[in-house]
């Protein structure tokens, strides 16, 4: 409450403020009328956007192209209209101004961001994915930067999460190796986390995807390059910006994961286990109680059951006496753990400047509830851009944002828990404390997961991050510009957790209470000099660029825990008070890059187009004789509109080839310290007693880390081929490309075995060499500009075919998070030259056998029974074996792909987006626990098992219910639990409206729109588990892997935006 109040005073005051500086102008001021038409029909155009940029007022031309509208002489008039190039007329003593606009393609003369420098879109040779503002405006509130991203821009993928504050998951063009595949995030020059920017203090963002577009970054280029240009000021009288939304999130609905109630369970159960304890004559009861004798269940009226007899403490020391009444109905233990939950966003921003200073300085607010209780996440920003001139030739600046982040996590594993409680256990037993298991009979051990996440409501997780650079610029000689850029990417965080001992798992838990401490330091300092060259020589362009980089990371950090609290009391909690064991450690890392590049770029007549990158890193990561590299690449472009042939075409625009090849690198996967071996201590490692008297210990040294001074840099080499098109006036925007990525010496750390040299880690090493080839596609229609009714259109869709090339043997290298799976049945994945990386591997289910007759004439198959799966014989050698296992599928999809659609009527203006992955399959590793009472019995089970096969229920694809474990059940990976992961969301619908009328003015407001959103309104697919898209995960393959991910959400947001 008291930072929203902060951050309202702070918006009241900038409110009267701008309201005085603007009626103080208005007091000076007198009305302008005109007309505005086509410079070559004279025909009046209707619904140009007329802006005095002076003031901030704003207004459009009526069916006639008439306008009206208040100025002074010492203000600039803005004119802009779809399809028209863009005018800015400085106001006379005049009161009557008639305008005529020119046809133009806008997107022609567009300026894009490249490496160290910008581009008319039209002069570019590299593939270069461009994100306006205005797509990022219309992501849904609350939303990252990252999560903006999505199906905005092709050739990028982007898996989000449903957890506030998490990372999403972005591949550009594909994964690129076996580690971190995240691309490099550059914003205003300065290396950051996209997640720490407000979408809306960005004014556009480019994605660098070819070695043409990012060689130019070297090393840190090899997984593309998102450049992110923030506002900035703008010549003109002061503009107040303010934004703000509030909505409500959804979880998914009841039972989502299809679990029994509590009667099927029962039925399921007692088919299981026979006589069983937990349902006594195969009856539901009506209590359970829990006591220092022992266990059990009772019917009403029980004296076991008296509520007397009740006594609960914590942590319990063996004496409590717990009663619960069993929910005879159901627990839906995961609509108890998923609530709807509020988000708030406010947005403050105050910008201006003159011909010598510019300005822009905001504020954000984000206050976010999880979908998942004491879930939270609440972000701060604050950021100041400044520029000034002195002189005609010289320009020095600053951009500076503030994020702080507090931030309050799921439990570990928590959505699985909703997969051990069983219905039948209440969520609070008789005196309405948290309900559980208790050990009670049968029921096993299974913490009450609600309780489990409500106990971390006093976790603090505190983050800081200081972001900012200053630069400076002189132009020499009307054709030199020398650039110095100095930037700290600071970050500090605190963490604590308390681990509360348990009342519900068990009578006496002997796990102590734990404190957990730990803070991290870290910086990243970049001085960036570069030296510009432009010229005009007839029909001769040159532009050149040298310069020079030096980047230093460092970071250091500390951890440690205690056990044995006396009290759980957040405000008692220090480590000095814990009574029992202690740990802690630290760390401290250090790292540094030095480079110089080059660029040069010549056009000849306006038509050929020639670009050449060279840049040389050296790292501090690699061995003397491996840290040097060189990366270059050269593209080339044809605009063959400025043909001759092509000049009758009246409709086109602009037609252009391009293609180019390069050489990129990356060192992401590999320490600071990976070339040097290092040595440690411990006192079950390394201390000697030298003398043998038990009293004569010293302390020595063992390798706990094995160096490689020859692993080199990964080498990608990347060839890019792409056509653009902009036609009828810009209407038509239009490109695609085709690429081709060879990623050569994947840098990998393989376990070594615990006999080498003591278990010492491994360094990395380069093995293996994998491909990606597949086609990126951009287009755009926007309607010709009418009068009342305006639309556009747009598709962005990215192919992706990946292969590995090269590996030694058929390595399981990455097996990723495979959860339970790969802990009981082995690896699911392998990785084999001809095949897509991380593909699922195992047996392929080709149906259950029905009989015995069946099982003795199928090939050998250990475990084989009726009612359990049946294996195909891929060897055809008549038995199953290990050579039988094949490929199941790949995580990675065949394409993605994102789809538009904006209409503004009047003052009404409507957007839809949808976004779709397409041949991706998912291993599904909930459905070990969900369709097999052999992992963990006493959890929940799935529905399907109300359909399991039996030998009167022969057509189905269920396995019979059994308690045992097999070969032929859960004991190998197999495609049962593959399935087909392709999906299609319908990701926003927003409805807004914008006020224009003389009351609005009057109060000096230019602009004030309102809308309605609906977010992640509903999923088309195949896929059973909870959501197709797993985000969040922290393991690059983790994508594949359903392990109960925390999903993703839909939510109604209300929002305003309005400037003075």
């Amino acid at each position: 409450m008291k930072n929203t109040c902060f951050f309202l005073r702070i918006f009241c005051g900038t409110l009267f403020l701008a309201g005085s500086l603007s009626a103080l102008h208005a007091q000076n001021s007198w009305t302008i009328t005109g007309q505005v038409y086509d410079s070559l029909s004279q025909e009046p155009l209707i619904g140009v956007n007329i802006l005095n940029r002076n003031t901030g007022q704003g207004t459009t031309t009526n069916l006639e192209g008439e306008f009206s509208i208040d100025g002074n002489p010492e203000d600039v008039l803005v004119f802009s209209y779809i399809g028209y190039a863009t005018a800015e007329i400085p106001l006379t003593s005049e009161n009557v101004l008639n305008v005529a606009m020119s046809a133009d393609a806008q997107t022609l003369d567009e300026v894009v961001v490249v490496g160290y420098g910008t581009k008319k879109k039209r002069d570019l040779t590299g593939s270069v994915s461009v994100v306006d503002a205005d797509a990022l405006r219309k992501a849904p509130p609350s939303r990252s930067a990252e999560q903006a991203l999505q199906g905005v821009a092709s050739g990028v993928t982007v898996i989000t999460s449903g957890s506030p504050g998490s990372s999403s998951k972005i591949l550009v063009r594909g994964v690129t190796n076996f580690g971190n595949t995240q691309p490099l995030v550059i914003v205003d020059g300065i290396e950051q986390n996209l997640n720490h920017i407000s979408p809306k203090d960005i004014e556009s963002i480019q994605v660098l995807k070819d070695a043409g577009a990012s060689s130019i970054y070297g090393v840190r280029g090899a997984n593309g390059v998102i450049l992110v240009t923030t506002k900035k000021g703008k010549t003109g009288a002061p503009v107040v910006s303010y934004d703000a939304s509030y909505g409500i999130q959804y979880p998914f609905g009841e039972n989502p994961f299809n679990l029994l109630m509590s009667e099927d369970y029962m039925t399921v159960y007692n088919k299981a286990f026979p006589g069983n304890a937990k349902f006594p004559g195969g009856k539901m009861p009506d209590y359970m109680y829990r006591g220092p004798g022992g266990a059990g269940v009772a019917m009403q009226g029980d004296p076991a059951v008296d509520p007397s007899l009740y006594f609960w403490e914590s942590p319990n020391t063996g004496g409590n006496y717990i009663i619960q009444k069993l929910n005879k109905e159901g627990t839906d233990w995961y609509s108890e753990l998923f609530k709807k939950a509020p988000n708030m966003e406010h947005n403050l921003s105050a910008s201006g400047g003159t011909d010598h200073s510019k300005y822009l300085f905001s504020l954000g607010y984000i206050d976010q509830k999880g979908t998942m209780v004491e879930n939270q996440l609440q972000n701060y920003s604050a950021r100041i851009n400044t520029e000034f001139k002195i002189g005609d030739n010289i320009r020095i600046g600053e951009n500076l944002n503030v994020f702080h982040r507090d931030f309050q996590s799921a439990a570990p594993r928590i959505i699985n828990g909703v997969i051990n409680m069983e219905p039948i256990i209440p969520l609070h037993d008789i005196q309405g404390n948290w309900g559980g298991t208790f050990g009670g009979p049968e029921l096993g051990s299974g913490d009450n997961v609600v309780a489990a996440q409500n106990r971390k409501n006093n976790d603090i997780d505190k983050s800081w991050f200081i972001v900012g650079n200053v630069f400076g610029e002189v132009e020499l000689l009307d054709d030199f510009t020398l650039r110095s850029s100095l930037g700290y990417n600071i970050s500090n965080s605190y963490e604590q957790s308390f681990y509360h001992t348990p009342v519900e798992g068990l009578q006496t838990n002997t796990n102590d209470n734990r404190l957990g401490v730990s803070s991290g330091f870290g910086s990243t300092m970049t001085f960036t000099n570069t030296i510009n060259y432009k010229r005009d020589f007839g029909v001769h362009h040159i532009d050149a660029l040298i310069g020079s980089e030096a980047i230093k990371y460092s970071g250091r950090g500390q951890n440690a825990y205690r056990t044995k609290f006396f009290s759980n009391d957040f405000n008692f909690l220090i480590l000095g008070n814990g009574a029992g064991a202690v740990s802690n450690g630290s760390y401290i890392s250090s790292n540094s890059l030095f480079s110089l590049f080059s660029r040069l770029d010549y056009t000849f007549d306006n038509k050929y187009l020639l670009s050449g990158t060279l840049r040389r890193d050296g790292s501090s990561r690699f061995g003397p004789n491996k840290r040097y590299g060189v990366f270059p690449s050269v593209s080339i472009g044809w605009r063959i509109s400025q043909e001759t042939f092509l000049q009758s075409m009246n409709w086109l625009d602009d037609l252009k080839i391009r293609a180019s090849t390069g050489v990129l690198g990356s060192q992401n996967n590999v320490s600071a310290v990976n070339a040097f071996s290092l040595f440690g201590s411990g006192m079950t490692t390394t201390d000697y007693d030298i003398k043998g008297t038990g009293n004569s210990i010293e302390q020595g040294f063992a390798v706990n880390r094995i160096g490689n001074r020859v692993t080199g840099w990964e080498e990608n080499v990347v060839t890019n081929a792409g056509i653009d098109l902009v036609a009828f006036s810009g209407r038509i925007d239009f490109s695609i490309d085709y690429y081709k990525k060879s990623i050569n010496g994947l840098l990998f750390t393989e376990p070594l075995p615990a006999v080498i040299i003591g278990g010492a880690n491994a360094p990395a090493v380069n093995i293996g060499d994998i491909q990606n080839t597949g086609i990126d596609l951009n287009a755009q229609y926007r309607s010709k500009a009418e009068a009342e009714f305006n639309y556009s259109f747009g598709v962005n869709f990215t192919s992706y075919n990946n292969k590995v090339v090269s590996i030694p043997g058929p390595g399981y290298f990455y097996a990723g998070n495979m959860g339970t799976i790969s802990q009981t049945v082995g690896n699911a994945v392998r990785n084999e030259e001809g095949h897509p990386i991380s593909s699922f591997y195992g047996y392929k289910v080709i149906g259950l056998f029905n009989s015995d007759e069946e099982v003795e004439k199928a090939p050998v198959q250990d475990g084989a029974a009726p009612g359990r799966f049946r294996y195909a014989d891929i060897d055809g050698d008549g038995e199953i074996t290990g050579n039988d296992r094949t490929h199941l599928g790949s995580p990675n999809p065949d394409f993605t792909y994102g789809v538009s659609l904006n209409m503004e009527y009047k003052n009404f203006d409507f957007s839809t987006f949808l976004y779709g992955s397409q041949g991706n399959e998912l291993f599904n590793t909930v459905k070990a626990y969900t369709h097999f009472l052999a992992f963990y019995p006493p959890s929940n089970k799935s529905n399907d098992l109300l359909n399991a096969w039996t030998p009167e229920n022969t057509d189905t694809n269920i396995p019979k219910i059994e308690t045992t474990k097999s070969f032929s059940t859960t004991d190998a990976p197999s495609s049962f639990f593959v399935e087909d992961g392709s999906f299609l969301k319908i990701k926003s619908l927003m409805l807004g409206y914008t006020i224009k009328n003389s009351l609005i003015q009057n109060l000096s407001i230019s602009n004030l729109r309102v809308y309605v959103q609906i977010a992640d309104l509903f999923t088309f697919t195949k896929y059973t588990g909870l959501d197709p898209e797993l985000g969040g995960a922290t393991q690059n393959f983790g994508i594949e892997s359903d392990s109960g991910n925390y999903p993703n959400y839909r939510s109604l947001n209300f929002g305003l935006s309005l400037s003075f």
